[in-house]
């Protein structure tokens, strides 16, 4: 089993910036259904796995329904799943799913303009949080 893994999207990618040591399967702009589709035979195991998935997510996608899917496929003594800033809805789907398993869920406290990714001081302290 690996140590440490990281999941999703281009926050995701930003998070691996912080914590190089973490073996990285992540894509600039994905969401839900596709990071599914694209990393189906992916296996999923490591001591720690944070989880980025959900901005990119639109109306056509089943949130609940990916993210459930993607979490039954991982094996990890922690999980951390960080918050998408920009859907609340989504943010929701995320806690009953943390809830589910006793994983750790991280808001992003310092944001970008863009009002969804983390600043470089936010990319920092979500790092931090993982270990």
């Amino acid at each position: 089993m690996i140590e440490c893994l990281i999941l999703g999207d281009s926050i995701a990618v930003g998070t691996h910036q912080y914590r190089p040591e973490c073996e990285l399967i992540a894509t600039n702009g994905i969401n839900s259904h596709q990071w599914n589709k694209q990393n189906a035979s992916h296996t999923l195991s490591a001591t720690t796995t944070i989880i980025s998935l959900g901005s990119n997510d639109h109306p056509g996608v089943r949130s609940l329904w990916e993210l459930q899917q993607l979490r039954t496929k991982v094996v990890a003594q922690r999980v951390y799943w960080i918050l998408p800033a920009n859907n609340k809805d989504i943010q929701q789907m995320i806690q009953l799913i943390a809830q589910d398993y006793g994983d750790t869920v991280l808001p992003i406290s310092r944001l970008q303009k863009d009002g969804v990714h983390p600043s470089w001081a936010g990319y920092r302290q979500l790092a931090e949080n993982t270990k």
